[in-house]
């Protein structure tokens, strides 16, 4: 199937596509910002990394994690502070990068440091905030939400195209499968391409168990290479992953985060995948 290119335009003088006969998009990062140290860490290894294998990389932190389970959960630094540090990771090591939007509020000052603004999963049917996020004129990531059939993805997608936005890509990361758990339908991801949108598997929220852990949710990160390996294999266009250097002392989302030296051999795998089903 042939989907569009969608252009992110990037710090430097280079330009990502995403979409059919493009290179593999990678968004990776901590869950939420921890730290500038922390960010610049996992920001450095990914790009070189992704360089190596020929992957689209974009760096991924939340300023503010709005959906927590609990309220002495782990949010973030905030709006100001955490675009503050994503700028600084953007104009130091000239990458792309992404966060989560939570409120029409924070879509103005976000577009102004962001390449790439993010709808969680549990806002994807938030007609204002889709509206002014696509007025923006940015790229939208629009997460599917865990109670929304992929075909029902195309309501979204008409309001941002409604309201004039035409840089649309959605993200499968799983659906509630009775209590705690989520499940992946890998029909989603062609479903969703049919829309004429670069579909991004986020494999490791798909891993989660949303408050299964009592006061926070738990993960099995175990998963995370086999589901990654068959949504390649399904014909994406690009993959979402929470990468942690320590993932058991991750502040946010620990369980279903991969672990930062062990992405290479995992993408390496997924890149001949790709390979394989291209050919």
């Amino acid at each position: 199937m042939s989907i569009s290119p969608i252009h992110i335009s990037t710090p430097g003088d280079n330009e990502i596509q995403v979409g059919a006969k493009q290179p593999l998009l990678l968004i990776a990062g901590p869950c939420a910002l921890e730290s500038y140290d922390l960010a610049i860490r996992v920001c450095t290894t990914m790009q070189e990394v992704c360089g190596k294998l020929g992957i689209s990389y974009v760096f991924k932190a939340s300023f503010d994690k709005a959906n927590r389970t609990s309220l002495e959960s782990y949010r973030g630094p905030g709006l100001e502070e955490g675009l503050t540090i994503l700028a600084r990771i953007r104009s130091e090591l000239h990458v792309p990068v992404i966060s989560d939007i939570h409120d029409v509020s924070q879509v103005s000052p976000a577009a102004e440091v962001l390449d790439i603004l993010q709808i969680p999963a549990f806002l994807c049917r938030q007609t204002d905030l889709l509206v002014a996020a696509a007025k923006s004129g940015k790229v939208v990531n629009l997460k599917k939400g865990q109670f929304v059939s992929p075909w029902d993805m195309k309501n979204g997608v008409n309001k941002l195209r409604g309201a004039g936005g035409n840089k649309i890509m959605l993200v499968e990361r799983g659906a509630s499968f009775g209590y705690n758990n989520l499940v992946v339908d890998m029909r989603s991801l062609p479903v969703m391409r049919s829309f004429d949108c670069p579909v991004i598997f986020d494999a490791t929220h798909s891993v989660q168990l949303p408050g299964g852990s009592g006061g926070s949710s738990g993960g099995q990160r175990e998963f995370i290479a086999p589901l990654s390996r068959a949504a390649v294999a399904a014909g994406i266009d690009g993959l979402f992953m929470e990468v942690h250097p320590d993932p058991d002392k991750a502040l946010c989302d620990g369980p279903n985060s991969m672990p930062l030296d062990a992405i290479e051999p995992l993408l390496t795998q997924l890149i001949r995948i790709r390979e394989a089903v291209a050919a």
